[in-house]
Order: structure tokens, then sequence, then C-alpha cells
């Protein structure tokens, strides 16, 4: 299969989304936001394995065209999501003007974020900075970023800083029992809210542990922890894998819907895993790759991924996360980019 005419073919749909669309805004490319910049990082990786200068041309562009605007972004745990590629840009095109932009939300993160007990970073956001809690989230939206900005910016006690913050959340938010992971904790009340194992939180520690070691190549201690804890989320997904290749939205409730997004950010992080050594290929490699054709097969003849949960907020109980709209979203194609680069790898 031609992986690159694939993800050619996902970011085409994205490049002319609207954002008119059931998912609140997730679709569009035209923000500030997550699931954008979780679409960005994709797209950069993509890039970084094809060498295709018009996705370059593209990245820029928009980065251009956002830090051109007069209403820059409120700061919030979701908002510094677009920052990571930001870094990726300096990093490849040395352009001097993102390093002030890069440099103010750092400062933003490590001066004037909330934060919860022990330093947690609090994942605080437009509309609630939800007082003394962690989600799974954050590790993707923040943590990379911070690491990404420590090798960069030659920066060490960075590294540190994100190693600090996955080993926080893996405390309190991986259960000991199953290894899965909850979507979060609150200190206030000290419990894990509906403690639901949400896939798409999953799907961000499994995806963003493995890229926080490709990114640094730390041998660290706090890096071995974050291994053992990462190879402990992956033996129990292994096991509340479906047949189809998919997991369900709440991975141990098998009548919930099947969610593509939570699927390729796992296949993501699997196949990663096995080719940095952190897996053995066998059975790991056979049960990443049937999510990826489980994936493949949500992609339909415009681009779109579908089987996609919506934004998805703190649940109280299970039915909440039953009751999450399922529609295309930008994070959903990222999400799916990000797998389609192991499999251009691989080719």
């Amino acid at each position: 299969m031609d992986y690159k005419a694939l993800a050619d073919k996902v970011l085409g749909m994205l490049q002319h989304a609207d954002g008119n669309d059931p998912s609140n805004g997730h679709l569009t490319m035209n923000n500030w936001e997550w699931p954008t910049g979780v679409a960005l990082y994709g797209i950069y990786k993509t890039y970084q394995q094809s060498g295709d200068k018009s996705i370059l041309d593209y990245l820029t562009g928009w980065y251009d065209d956002m830090l051109s605007r007069e209403t820059q972004p409120h700061r919030n745990v979701n908002t510094v999501a677009p920052v990571l590629t930001l870094v990726c840009l300096y990093d490849e095109t040395k352009n001097e003007k993102y390093l002030p932009v890069i440099e103010s939300w750092l400062h933003w993160v490590l001066e004037e974020m909330p934060r919860t007990e022990y330093e947690g970073l609090q994942h605080c956001t437009v509309w609630n900075k939800h007082y003394q809690q962690l989600w799974c989230d954050t590790l993707f939206m923040v943590g990379l970023f911070l690491a990404k900005c420590g090798v960069v910016l030659q920066r060490p006690e960075l590294v540190e800083e994100a190693e600090y913050q996955f080993l926080m959340h893996i405390r309190y938010l991986q259960d000991k029992v199953t290894g899965l992971f909850f979507h979060g904790w609150t200190f206030d009340r000290r419990h894990n809210f509906a403690g639901a194992y949400w896939a798409r939180g999953n799907a961000w520690f499994t995806a963003a542990a493995i890229e926080l070691y490709d990114i640094t190549r730390s041998h660290s201690a706090a890096m071995h922890m974050i291994r053992s804890a990462w190879k402990d989320q992956v033996l129990a997904l292994w096991k509340y894998q479906r047949v189809n290749g998919l997991y369900t939205t709440l991975i141990n409730v098998e009548e919930t819907y099947c969610e593509t997004s939570a699927t390729a950010g796992i296949a993501y992080g699997v196949l990663k895993g096995v080719r940095l050594g952190w897996l053995p290929m066998e059975p790991y490699a056979d049960m990443a790759m049937l999510s990826v054709n489980a994936v493949i097969d949500q992609i339909d003849e415009t681009g779109a991924v579908q089987g996609v949960s919506g934004g998805t907020g703190m649940g109280h109980d299970l039915e909440h996360y039953k009751k999450i709209i399922v529609t295309p979203t930008a994070y959903g194609q990222g999400l799916t980019f990000l797998m389609l680069t192991e499999m251009m790898i691989r080719e």
C-alpha cells in the first residue's frame, strides 16, 4: 500500500475542511487549539518522513497566518499544543521570528500555568481551570512541548520537567491492577472521577511516552520508569483489543462504540515501540498491524477519518463517555497521520 498517498488524501481533506461540522469546530484548521495542534504535529511528522516540501510550505504558511493575527489565543493547556510543531519548525528552518513566540509560551507553562499538589500541570482550559486536576491529555498537549524545547533550546532542565510530569501522571492515573490509565485525578477530592478507562486518554499516553523518548533519547531513571509503565499499559491494551483491531471508547466496556482516533494513537505508539526496541516484534507488531488496517478501513473516499469521538471532557459517570458524538475531527486526522508515518518507515 502507498502510505504516503494515503497520508496526502487525509491531509487534503483536512486542508479543505471549513469547520462547519457537528464536532463543535474540532475539524477546522482555522484556529489555535488542541485539535489543530495534534493535526499540525502529525502533518509535520509526515513531512519529516516524506521530505515533501509542499507540506513544509503548508505548515510555515499556517503559522505565518496565525502569528500575524491581531487577536492572540487564550493560554491554557490545550492551546499549548500548536506550539510543539512551531518548535519543530524552528529547529528545521532556524526562523528567528518563531523564537520569541516559543519563549513566551514556555514562560507561561513554567511560571504561570496553574499547578496541582506536588507541582503537577493542572489541566486548565478556556472554560474551566479544573482546580487540582490531572488529565492524561496534558502529557501530549504540554509534556512533549517541554521535552522538544529542552532538546532544541539545549535546556536539559526542561527535559527533566517533562519527565517529572509524566511520572506524576503515571502515579495518579495508571491503575496498578490493570495497567490501563484513568482519564483523570482530582487532588481536591482524591479520586479518579468515573474510573473510566477512556480509550483516547490511554492513546495519549501510548503515543506520548514513546514520543518523549524519541525526542530526548534520554536514558535517565525517570525514563526507565516511564518505559516500565508504558509496557504495562501496552500489555493491558493487547488484552482488550477487539477482533476487528479497534478499541472501544471505554476500553473495558465491550458494548461502547469502537473509536478510531484512539486506535490510531495506540497503533502509532506500539509500532514505534517495536521499532525503537521498547517491545519485542511478537506479538506486538501483529497487534499494531491489526489496528492499522482497521483505521485505514475508516478512511472514507474524501480522506475523512470516520468513527472518531468528539471532544471529551471529564466524565463523572460512564454514561458520559457513551454519549459523546462520533464525527471526523482534526485530531482524528492527526493521530492517523502519526500512524501512517510509522507505516511509511516500514515500507
